[in-house]
Parts: structure tokens; C-alpha cells; sequence
């Protein structure tokens, strides 16, 4: 890259934000079908923490202007406003225009979130060929009870990773709450649903931290 390109105001670009914003509900919404009122809230702080997101990404960088304004000559990034030092990350450890480290960052960060898309489409492929009255309990649902929320929190912690934002920050303890309770919430109805076969699953598999272990079946 340049170096005008480097230094250029790397902001302001709406129809990109717009065009983030949408790309990654599709791809959710694709695979995650809310249907509760609780469902709609927990999947509205999502869209929130996405669209605050990509609004900093591309559109106005509030995270940096704050950090500018509060560290003035200190901080540590030449020109704040290009678009690679918006990766605070490496901005913080000095090495924002480093190609390797650059490189490093986007595959595992990618990694994380096409991972997590994957744990998502299996995990709504399994339950939407299934019969309604069995449990589903083959497949990525052998190894953990909720792999569309592991999903979740592999797609927001490589974003957060990726691009750090004091807002998304804030918003990502309360997102990950909102899909725990969800997911309680979920096992109640399965315990109603399916009583001791349900138990008896949930004493087998983790809900969130996998096991390597040969499928359950009950």
C-alpha cells in the first residue's frame, strides 16, 4: 500500500456500512430463525453490535477519536485515520504496517468467523431435517448442546479481534449474556419436551466447551 493511501481518511464510506451490515444478517438470518420475543431481543443486540461495527469500521471512527483526543502525541499510530491503523490490536503493539502481521490477523480472525457461520448452518441443517418429536443429539450436537451460539461467539470474537471498538466492547458482554439465558431457556422447554432423554443428554454433553467423544445417542 501507498503511502497517501496509508495516511488517507479511510472513513465516511456509508453504502459500505450499509453493505457489511446487510451481507452479515443474511448470512444469519439465513441459519437463525427467531421466533420468541426473547429470540427477537437477544438476535436485536446482535444487529446492534453489528451495525456499531461496521458504523466504526467504515463509517465514523468514534473509538479513535476518542483514544486521539485522549492520548494526543501519544498515540502510537502516524495516521490514525487510514484504514490499517483501525485495527487497534496491532496499532497498540506497534506493528499495524507489518504485511505479516497483517496477514496473520485476517486468517485467524476470518478462520474464527467462517468457523463460526459453519457451527451455525450445521447446527440449523441438523434440527431442520429432524422430526420434531426427537431430539437431536448426532452430529455437532454429539460434542456440545448449543453450537449456533458457539457460532455466535466465535463470529463476535473474531470481529472484536479484527477490529476493536470501545462500544462493541461494552455490547459484547451483554450479547453473550442474552444468548446464555436464551439457551437456559431453550433446555427448559427441551427438559419439558423430552424429559429423562434430555437429562440424560445434557449429563453426557457439554453446552458450550466440546469434548472430543463419540456421538450420543439415546
Amino acid at each position: 500500500m501507498h503511502g497517501d493511501e496509508m495516511g488517507a481518511y479511510a472513513y465516511g464510506l456509508w453504502p459500505t456500512v450499509a453493505f457489511h451490515i446487510l451481507l452479515f444478517l443474511f448470512f444469519v438470518l439465513s441459519f437463525v430463525k427467531p421466533t420468541s420475543k426473547f429470540e427477537w431481543r437477544s438476535m436485536g443486540a446482535f444487529i446492534g453490535f453489528i451495525a456499531a461495527l461496521f458504523t466504526e469500521m467504515y463509517g465514523f471512527p468514534l473509538t479513535i477519536y476518542i483514544l486521539t483526543g485522549a492520548m494526543g502525541h501519544n498515540y502510537p499510530a502516524l495516521n490514525p485515520f487510514s484504514h490499517p491503523a483501525g485495527h487497534l490490536s496491532l496499532v497498540f503493539l506497534g506493528i499495524e504496517d507489518s504485511a505479516a502481521a497483517m496477514t496473520v490477523l485476517h486468517l485467524v480472525t476470518n478462520a474464527m468467523i467462517f468457523f463460526g457461520f459453519f457451527l451455525i448452518y450445521q447446527g440449523w441443517a441438523l434440527i431442520h431435517a429432524a422430526d420434531e418429536d426427537r431430539l437431536v443429539t448426532t452430529g455437532v450436537y454429539a460434542y456440545v448442546r448449543h453450537p449456533q451460539y458457539i457460532g455466535m461467539w466465535l463470529i463476535t470474537v473474531g470481529l472484536l479481534i479484527q477490529w476493536p471498538t470501545l462500544i462493541t466492547l461494552i455490547m459484547w458482554p451483554i450479547l453473550m449474556l442474552a444468548y446464555y439465558k436464551l439457551s437456559m431457556s431453550e433446555e427448559r422447554v427441551l427438559k419439558e419436551k423430552f424429559g429423562e432423554e434430555f437429562e440424560h443428554y445434557k449429563n453426557s454433553v457439554p453446552a458450550f466447551f466440546p469434548k472430543i467423544t463419540k456421538e450420543i445417542r439415546v
